[in-house]
């Protein structure tokens, strides 16, 4: 799966050859030449990297020390630390620093492959596991909800400058966009954090015990009242009080708790005097209480109580370049939860994944993860694992052949079997003559190594050639540069 990967060395030719490596594996890359460039671009507001190349030994601040900084700074991008150096005590002290994975250099694309899904898939797991820790101890922030799409960028930059105060705020979105996860982040990250948070589903709360159960009532006001009760108001005193879907409440309701956010005093049942309350109230809908008000569905004086600072989340479809990390995010944690072998997503998984319109947003594709974890026989996750999605796009996936196994050097049908998927190979160049054998080899090795995402023991197999021959071609076809194997002899390679 593709990550965005940030590079830091100070050396320009490792970061060019690190570079190129990574890109040749499918991944987002960027640079920085020294610690406190790194530190900068990993603590921009809004900056999602999955993953940190750090090299040790770098003049001015060194590798264990950035490491230091990032722990201060709470910044949990998992780091794979790199140096010339692969003594015993360089290795403990990067992984007692916070470091994931540890490599020499110069490191093979098959290493780094190796790393790189580890390290990615330890963090999927870490991340989902601190998030659901820290969301239940009222101590989530906006550190946790990492984002790609620049439209939940903004949207959590308004929510940060929101945090900052005891301003009411309106979230709005569509359901399963993540409306109570951005308030845990608002409440978190704010004076009240790891204050009382407590959420209410307006639309579940049975008609007649509204006021009972926002507001508390007293023992002996209402039939089947045996004790004293506090409302959701009285219980979120201090802290924070959620009230979801908003838009779904009684309007018998609406008028006390108009008074309430107003001035910051509850009626509960039966009681003879107010109740005072100091909260931080943070309403969501997924309706328009816009056109609500309009049509007399919701008053308009509570309505421009609760909009003082409204927020758009938007949905799942408009930032597919999220899709990605949640689905990894869902897997690991769901892999965990059920025991099950499963690790990664295939290509062909992720793109349906990406192709689909998500009418139930975030709330759907974690389902749909769960599912496919479940129905999951290998490794990695398949389209086929999938098929709600395919129903929806009316697409049958089809599991990909074994190409035969065959022990003859060179180039042989094997190349075109459907194991490897991509554009036809051109038989003739743009003037309509015939292309030389080698031109065709060329071809096919490069589509089968970035095919198989560098994993050259999985690329000598599927072509039906030796490690060695494989290796060899390379040289011979100039190919070895390219695939950053140009120290590599092809004995060594294929021990």
């Amino acid at each position: 799966m593709s990550a965005v990967v940030l590079i830091v060395d100070d050396d320009p030719v490792q970061r060019r050859l690190l570079e190129g490596q990574l890109r040749r594996l499918g991944h987002d890359v960027r640079t920085a030449e020294d610690g406190s460039g790194a530190l900068d671009a990993l603590s921009t507001p809004g900056a999602a990297y999955d993953l940190v190349f750090l090299d040790l030994a770098m003049p001015g601040m060194s590798g264990l020390e950035v490491l230091a900084r990032m722990r201060e700074l709470e910044i949990a991008t998992p780091v794979i630390v790199q140096t010339a150096n692969g003594s015993i005590d360089a290795v403990i002290g990067a992984m007692r620093a916070g470091a994931t994975d540890f490599v020499v250099k110069p490191v093979g694309p098959e290493r780094l492959q190796v790393s790189i899904r580890n390290a990615l898939k330890v963090d999927a797991l870490a991340g989902e596991i601190r998030r659901i820790g820290r969301s239940a101890s009222g101590t989530l922030t906006f550190r946790d909800l990492p984002t790609r799409s620049p439209e939940m960028a903004e949207a959590l930059r308004l929510a940060r400058r929101a945090a900052g105060s005891n301003i009411p705020v309106l979230i709005e979105g569509e359901s399963g966009v993540g409306k109570e996860l951005l308030a845990r982040a608002i409440a978190g990250s704010g004076e009240r954090r790891g204050k009382p948070f407590v959420a209410v589903n307006c639309g579940a709360l049975p008609a007649n015990l509204v006021e009972s159960i926002l507001f508390g009532h007293e023992k002996g006001a209402f039939t089947g009242a045996t004790d004293r009760r506090l409302g959701k108001f009285a219980e979120a005193h201090g802290g924070t009080l959620f009230l979801d879907e908003i838009g779904e409440l009684p309007p018998e309701a609406q008028v006390k708790l108009l008074r309430a956010v107003q001035e910051g005093e509850i009626d509960p049942v039966g009681s003879k005097r107010p109740t005072r309350v100091d909260i931080r109230l943070i309403s969501a809908t997924n309706r328009d209480l816009g056109v609500l008000v309009a049509r007399g569905g919701f008053r308009e004086d509570l309505y421009y109580r609760l909009n003082v600072f409204p927020l758009r989340l938007p949905p799942l479809r408009t930032r597919r370049a999220d899709i990605g990390d949640l689905a990894r995010r869902f897997l690991a944690r769901f892999a965990a939860e059920e025991d099950r072998p499963v690790s990664g997503i295939s290509g062909a998984a992720l793109a349906l994944l990406e192709r689909h319109e998500w009418p139930g947003n975030v709330r759907e594709l974690e389902n749909a993860v769960f599912r496919a974890v479940v129905l999951s026989d290998g490794p990695d996750l398949l389209a086929a694992d999938f098929p709600q999605v395919c129903a929806a796009l009316g697409e049958t996936p089809t599991e990909r052949p074994s190409a035969p196994a065959t022990e003859e050097a060179g180039v042989t049908a094997s190349f075109f079997a459907a194991e490897l998927e991509g554009p036809a190979l051109r038989l003739t160049d743009p003037s309509g003559r015939l292309r030389t054998l080698e031109a065709l080899e060329t071809d096919v090795i490069r589509h089968a190594i970035r095919h198989l995402d560098g994993q050259m023991t999985d690329v000598a197999r599927k072509l039906g050639i030796g490690r060695s021959t494989l290796y060899r071609r390379l040289k011979d076809l100039g190919l070895d540069q390219e695939c950053g194997e140009q120290d590599t002899k092809p004995g060594e390679a294929a021990a």
